[in-house]
């Protein structure tokens, strides 16, 4: 089943999830780009940052949600940007090699699970010169996926979910290595941010909008309140709130590639 994103969910927690971002384009060491394309740009909010800092490229952003894409004129890029629905894979079979000067991919990769394979794919449509940059996160093991995955795995839910698409990748150097080898000088790094979330059962508001969305699409109708209860319960428990918020450490890997 295709995942239908929320681009308000998403958004709940917008600064933290665009720090990732800004610290990964801080990184890109291109000064005056023509093309530059954002391959899973969700609802525009972050590729915008992308048109402020290089007024005079030509700045695409690529999202395989139609709700995303709809949510883009909703954003300050609304009129700078062009903004398509189309999915990365097929994105990249249609892009002209070398046609693009900065390549960014923010949060997107994790859910292809085989995105290794499509690195000299992503090496090929940038220029000589020209600038790969991508970040995923590194997260897999907290238990705001492992209960998650825990749970679904549980009758009367397994049934429902055992399809349901989840997140996968790989460790920093692994990118490191697989960049390296088609000729790019690559920066791979981690950062695990601790983000203090308030409000009520907030890890669960912050995995519904991302991780754990497609496993509660996967639910029907009349399990799918009783599967929230539980997970919120877990996770209420995992993530305590001793009076100043509730820390949820926010593991991400960074990769900045100049290709050859």
């Amino acid at each position: 089943m295709s995942t239908q994103w929320d681009p308000e969910r998403y958004l709940a927690f917008a600064g933290e999830r665009g720090r990732p971002f800004i610290d990964l384009v801080t990184r890109i060491d291109s000064t005056d780009p023509r093309v530059v394309v954002d391959l899973g740009c969700g609802p525009g909010n972050l590729t915008s940052l992308l048109a402020d800092r290089w007024p005079d490229a030509a700045v695409t952003g690529v999202d395989s949600s139609a709700d995303m894409v709809r949510a883009t004129s909703d954003t300050k890029a609304a009129g700078r940007i062009t903004f398509r629905q189309a999915d990365l894979r097929a994105w990249l079979a249609e892009a002209a090699p070398g046609s693009v000067d900065v390549l960014v991919s923010n949060a997107t990769l994790q859910w292809i699970p085989e995105h290794l394979e499509l690195v000299p794919a992503l090496v090929r449509a940038v220029a000589p010169g020209g600038w790969l940059a991508f970040q995923v996160p590194g997260n897999h093991d907290e238990p705001s996926h492992t209960l998650r995955a825990a749970l679904a795995a549980e009758p009367p839910y397994a049934v429902h979910t055992a399809g349901a698409a989840h997140v996968s990748a790989h460790d920093a150097a692994t990118y490191l290595r697989a960049l390296q080898a088609l000729g790019c000088t690559v920066d791979a790094w981690e950062t695990t941010y601790l983000h203090v979330l308030h409000g009520p059962d907030p890890v669960f508001t912050w995995i519904s909008g991302t991780g754990a969305r497609p496993t509660l699409q996967a639910l029907p109708d009349d399990l799918r309140p009783r599967f929230e209860e539980e997970l919120k319960a877990r996770l209420r428990t995992a993530y305590p709130d001793e009076g100043h918020g509730v820390v949820l450490p926010f593991r991400r890997i960074f990769v900045v590639a100049q290709v050859a």
